[in-house]
C-alpha cells in the first residue's frame, strides 16, 4: 500500500528526509516494512515467519555456502538508500562484501551484488513492479525475485538506459525445482516453500 502522494517524486531533499523519518519512527511502531520509493511511502504488510522468511533464508544460506568467504548474503539491517534518487529500500537479502556493510547509517546501493525479494502476499506489485524499477534506478546490477505465491521467479540483469530511465535489459525466469544463477553463483530452488492457500502443497523445509 502507498500511503503518500505520488507528486512525492516532486519533491525536494527536505521532502525525501522528512518521509525518511517518517519511515523510520514507524519501523519500532506497526508490523510490516515501510520503504520509499518514487511515488512515496510504501507498507508492505508481510507477515513475520513462514514461507517468506524461510525462503529468504534458505537462498541466503545456499548462496553463502558457495560465495567466497569475504562475501556474505545478508538478510538483516540496514536499509539501501538512494537519497538523490529519493529511494529507500530493505531487500530481504543482499548480496554484498563485509566489507561494505561494515558502514554507519545506510548502504550504499552500488555496494551492492544483488539484491533478493520473496515476493509478499499483501503487496506482490511491490517486487514486481515497483522494485524493478526502482533498483536499476539505483544501480543495483542483479535483482533476483521468489514467488511462493506461484513457485517461480525470475532474475533481472543487464542495466541499461531507456526513455524512462535505467531499466533491466535481461530477464530469466525460473520455477521452482530448477536451478538459478544470481551474479556468479547457481543454487538450487528444489524444496522452497509455497504459501499455504497455494494449490501446490509440497514445499518443504529441508535443504539441500
Amino acid at each position: 500500500m502507498t500511503i503518500a502522494p505520488d507528486n512525492a517524486r516532486q519533491g525536494s531533499s527536505h521532502l525525501y528526509r522528512t518521509l525518511r523519518d517518517f519511515v523510520q519512527s514507524m519501523d519500532d511502531a506497526l508490523p510490516g516494512k515501510f520503504e520509499i520509493t518514487k511515488e512515496g511511502i510504501v507498507h508492505d504488510m508481510m507477515s513475520p515467519g513462514g514461507p517468506h522468511e524461510v525462503t529468504a533464508a534458505h537462498v541466503s544460506r545456499r548462496l553463502e555456502r558457495i560465495m567466497p568467504d569475504e562475501l556474505l548474503a545478508h538478510t538483516g539491517t540496514p536499509d539501501v538508500e538512494d537519497e538523490p534518487e529519493g529511494i529507500m529500500r530493505h531487500p530481504d537479502v543482499m548480496v554484498i562484501a563485509w566489507t561494505d556493510l561494515d558502514v554507519e547509517g545506510s548502504i550504499d546501493p552500488h555496494a551492492l551484488i544483488a539484491a533478493i525479494e520473496v515476493v509478499s502476499k499483501s503487496n506482490p506489485d511491490n517486487d514486481w513492479v515497483t522494485k524493478m524499477r526502482d533498483y536499476p534506478l539505483m544501480g543495483i546490477p542483479v535483482y533476483a525475485v521468489f514467488d511462493p505465491r506461484t513457485g517461480t521467479g525470475a532474475v533481472l540483469t543487464d542495466i541499461h538506459s531507456t526513455p524512462g530511465g535505467p531499466r533491466y535489459a535481461t530477464r530469466k525466469d525460473f520455477v521452482y525445482g530448477e536451478d538459478v544463477t544470481i551474479g556468479d553463483w547457481t543454487i538450487s530452488t528444489d524444496n522452497l516453500p509455497l504459501y499455504k492457500d497455494q494449490k501446490d502443497q509440497s514445499g518443504t523445509q529441508s535443504e539441500r
